[in-house]
């Protein structure tokens, strides 16, 4: 067994502590990393605190994972020893049916999708995962990623969660240049889309409650600002996006953002509340608009992103800490005061445990 080291919670009222633990030996496709930086997804604390039930505690979250690879196993060709490696939210899949073989491993068909923290491992050992709030991670090579050198290692991990979460739909409704796109929130996930939206040509109207964040909207590169909470700005821009990328995970009014939809406009869900959606049929109807919601993407399209923002030299907004900061930056981040994403240095875990 390979001896590891990382904050864990042991269960959902406790704090992340320090937590020394094991992982599973390298298989002869498995690739061992060490980690250099893990981000902070909101979902780590929904998961940490077992807001969406099922959580294994001890659990070690982190699924925003770049390092450099240590060791690699007998049948591994497409990494070697030193590469700048990354992992994402899933780590294995069953690689036969026919959503894995068209690159949705995400969405395995033998629901063997394995995932990157408090998973079971279903085609190892059936230990439960742990994620990249540690110091190394083992994980199959067809799910590993090349980071390009490029870019700033230092900001690179949040590409690998709300990277990909708003690079898949813009890249699959292909929008490009001519293209009038809105971004509902501006946080993690917005800004992300703004970047890249307007990478791809397109021009990016950020759409937010918040006056204060149009100079935010701005600098990230939006061309344009419509504040939701002016009634007479809402009525003024309807059916004026070709889409609408909603990143925001609050209830809030659908109908009202269907209706700056143009004809045959299609509105994408990438933040979805724990409230059930409520949505006017009308809305919809009325254009023949298009509702649609969209998760991470396959591994393939993963690479994809990363190569795209290395191309365009996008990269997250990131404060970085040291993990013995983690739980005050889970307040943070519940309190909406970061922009837009933590970044832990995990070389900081040494500094623990002794």
């Amino acid at each position: 067994m390979i001896k590891s080291k990382g904050y864990a919670a042991k269960d959902q009222h406790s704090p992340l502590e320090y937590w020394e633990f094991e992982r599973r030996e390298l298989g002869p496709n498995d690739v061992l990393i060490d980690i250099l930086y893990s981000g902070i997804c909101h979902s780590d604390i929904h998961q940490v605190r077992d807001e969406w039930g099922g959580t294994q505690y001890p659990i070690v979250p982190g699924h925003e994972i770049v390092g450099r690879i240590q060791a690699v196993g007998s049948e591994v060709t497409k990494f070697k020893q030193g590469d700048l490696a990354g992992v994402g939210c899933m780590v294995a899949s069953c690689g036969e049916c026919d959503n894995c073989k068209s690159d949705q491993q995400q969405f395995c068909q033998q629901k063997k999708t394995v995932w990157t923290y408090n998973s079971v491992d279903v085609m190892h050992d059936h230990s439960c995962t742990y994620g990249g709030y540690s110091n190394n991670i083992v994980a199959d090579a067809n799910f590993v990623l090349h980071v390009p050198e490029t870019l700033d290692i230092t900001k690179v991990a949040p590409l690998l969660c709300a990277g990909i979460t708003t690079y898949s739909p813009l890249k699959r409704w292909n929008v490009r240049k001519g293209h009038k796109v809105g971004v509902l929130g501006l946080g993690g996930l917005g800004h992300m889309a703004v970047k890249i939206a307007v990478a791809m040509g397109a021009e990016v109207t950020m759409i937010s409650h918040s006056p204060r964040k149009k100079a935010d909207a701005a600098l990230l590169g939006a061309q344009k600002f419509l504040n939701a909470r002016e009634a007479s700005a809402i009525t003024a821009s309807a059916s004026y996006f070709d889409f609408i990328i909603d990143t925001v995970s609050a209830p809030h009014d659908y109908n009202v953002y269907l209706s700056l939809l143009k004809t045959q406009g299609v509105y994408i869900c990438v933040g979805i509340p724990a409230a059930p959606m409520e949505i006017n049929g009308r809305s919809i109807m009325g254009g023949n608009k298009i509702l649609t919601a969209s998760s991470i993407g396959g591994v393939q399209e993963t690479q994809d992103m990363l190569n795209f923002c290395a191309a365009h030299n996008i990269l997250p907004e990131t404060e970085l800490i040291d993990i013995d900061y983690v739980n005050e930056a889970y307040q943070r981040v519940l309190d909406s005061d970061v922009k837009y994403r933590f970044v832990i240095d995990m070389a900081s875990i040494d500094k623990q445990g002794k």
